[in-house]
């Protein structure tokens, strides 16, 4: 619209300009040749009559004569000869004659013309010399000169007026190109915008979304284009839904039916390690390391059964108020961690918070095992109240080792699935689904976690939990 603006704007004003000026040279150059022509007429006819050499009462009368050619008494004449000059009105200085205009008048027999600006007034000024026929038909210099001003107040008045029409004829014919750009934009951005909000709307993740096609331009070869990418990207999103839906149930399923054999193979196992001290040794070895495969499997089976409840939707939260620290200290002395893990926690009922136990007991269980599994001791655990002032309250659980860190390009990815930051580490103790449960969880409560390497050595998992506005911090009254 802008660019079309200006274009418009200016090609009227360029139109305008060149009208003008082709207008005005018309103007002048018509009054122009008027003058000489009526000037040349009159001296012309005047000449043979002129006695030579003139003298000063006959160049007067000249010059009156020539000025009667025009019947408004417009025009001022000068006759000169040799050292003599006569005008056609008594005392006029002629201000207007110019010294190139009497130079170019003494060098040539032709009519010279110039258009010279006095005191605020435009005025055609005419030389020429007075010339007879010799013999030869040669035109022979007389010595007589005859200038005459003629003021060009009607043609100024006319370029004017000019000027105005061209002014008010510029307005209109702006609006008008407005109005036209207007329309044709209209038909330009009406599909452009429609593109806008389809792509847009796919973005949002609407893929049926197509563009009506209409006409043969290009516009209407892009709406074909967009929807020809269109109709693919649903297919193939289609496609690896459907891949994703299987997989996730394959592993639904295959976790779903081990379950049933694991309990039986953990029965078996717990009856082994009963029976191990009266094994041989290679014997009771080998029941050892099937009860401890064993339990990892079950470990794992576990890990995918939930993975795939989050993958479904089906976890839900099930809250209650509880007091954070104790639930903490519970989580570390069910798993023997109590002597082996520092822990910096409120005193009992300061810090309180409704969330789903069982998940919480796995965020600080899986947070713990790993710092102990990848980390070195000592080991801590920090819980305190977060929060900038005036805003929602917040529980902070800080997970904190002393071992080398995490290297800068595994930070991004500890909490995706299955990660493994060492390429030829194919096994560890772990599922390498623990982070990315915990961090499950953790956006279950509506919470953030990360991991990031303190200055001091060691990794540091962070899980910040919203607390609701009536479970801020209490004071300890007991």
């Amino acid at each position: 619209m802008v660019a079309f603006g200006v274009v418009a704007a200016l090609a009227t004003t360029t139109t305008g300009a060149l009208t003008f000026r082709e207008a005005r040279n018309g103007v002048l150059q018509q009054s122009q040749d008027t003058v000489i022509g009526q000037m040349r007429a009159q001296v012309s006819r005047l000449a043979p009559e002129l006695a030579y050499p003139p003298s000063r009462e006959l160049l007067r009368q000249f010059a009156a004569e020539v000025a009667r050619a025009e019947p408004s008494g417009t025009w001022r004449v000068l006759a000169t000869y040799q050292g003599l000059s006569e005008t056609s009105v008594a005392g006029d200085p002629f201000d207007e004659l110019t010294p190139a205009v009497r130079e170019a008048v003494e060098s040539s027999l032709a009519t010279v013309f110039q258009r010279v600006r006095s005191g605020g007034r435009t005025s055609l000024v005419v030389g020429m010399s007075v010339t007879f026929a010799s013999e030869q038909r040669i035109p022979t210099d007389s010595g007589v000169q005859v200038f005459l001003t003629v003021p060009q107040a009607d043609e100024q008045a006319t370029v004017d007026a000019l000027v105005t029409a061209v002014q008010r004829a510029t307005v209109p014919a702006l609006g008008i190109a407005v109005l036209l750009a207007l329309f044709a934009a209209r038909g330009v951005l009406r599909p452009v915008r429609a593109l806008r909000h389809a792509t847009r709307s796919i973005a949002e993740g609407h893929l049926d979304t197509r563009l009506d096609v209409n006409g043969s331009d290009e516009l209407a070869d892009l709406s074909h284009t967009f929807n020809e990418t269109a109709a693919a990207l649903e297919q193939s999103v289609a496609e690896l839904r459907s891949m994703e839906a299987r997989a996730r149930r394959f592993a639904a399923d295959v976790s779903h039916e081990l379950r049933t054999p694991l309990a039986a193979m953990s029965m078996v196992t717990d009856i082994l390690d009963e029976e191990a001290a009266r094994l041989e040794p290679d014997a009771a070895t080998a029941v050892q390391l099937i009860s401890e495969e064993t339990v990892k499997l079950a470990r794992l089976v576990e890990d995918l059964m939930e993975i795939s409840r989050f993958d479904a939707g089906a976890a839900v939260l099930h809250l209650d108020e509880i007091d954070l620290a104790e639930s903490i200290r519970r989580t570390l002395s069910s798993r023997g961690w109590s002597d082996t893990v520092e822990i910096r926690l409120p005193g009992p009922d300061e810090l309180r918070g409704r969330v789903d136990p069982r998940r919480l007991d796995v965020v600080v269980a899986n947070l713990v095992g790993n710092a102990l599994r990848h980390g070195a001791r000592p080991v801590c655990v920090r819980l305190s109240a977060g929060g900038p002032p005036g805003a929602r309250p917040s529980a902070v659980i800080e997970v904190a080792d002393s071992g080398p860190g995490i290297p800068d390009d595994v930070l991004p990815h500890v909490f995706e699935r299955f990660y493994k930051s060492d390429s030829a580490r194919t096994r560890t103790e772990g599922s390498g689904l623990g982070l990315a449960i915990t961090e499950e969880n953790v956006r279950m409560h509506g919470g953030t976690v990360r991991a990031a390497n303190r200055a001091t050595g060691g990794a540091v998992f962070t899980v910040e939990l919203p607390l609701r506005r009536d479970e801020s911090p209490r004071e300890n009254t007991s």
